[in-house]
């Protein structure tokens, strides 16, 4: 049995070394990021929390609950991250992502 508090935990993330993400991947990144954002802010504020200077988990008060492109640059490179690995560990797990072709299209174009 673990010590309380979770001292024995040992994170063994989906393993993404040797992953290499196309140009095109790296810039839907910052689109996801931004959209991870708002998906935490809309729960927050669906939880009752509201923006605050300093986090208070007591009144629910939380400082990053403003517009993405207003974050310090700490907090978006850590949405940056998590997309960045969930994409990275979804190609780990042998799955594709990509873009429709345009309708009208051929295979050729």
């Amino acid at each position: 049995m673990p010590d309380e508090g979770g001292a024995d935990y040992a994170p063994e993330p989906i393993d993404t070394s040797r992953v290499r993400l196309d140009a095109e991947l790296l810039a839907l990144c910052e689109r996801l990021a931004k959209n991870n954002h708002e998906v935490w802010a809309r729960q927050r504020i669906r939880d009752g929390w509201r923006y605050g200077r300093a986090r208070d988990d007591a009144r629910k008060e939380h400082p990053s609950l403003v517009p993405y492109e207003e974050l310090p640059e700490s907090e978006k490179e850590y949405d940056r991250n998590t997309v960045l690995e969930t994409l990275k560990a979804t190609a780990a797990l042998g799955y594709r992502i990509g873009r429709e072709r345009e309708a009208g299209r051929g295979e050729d174009d």
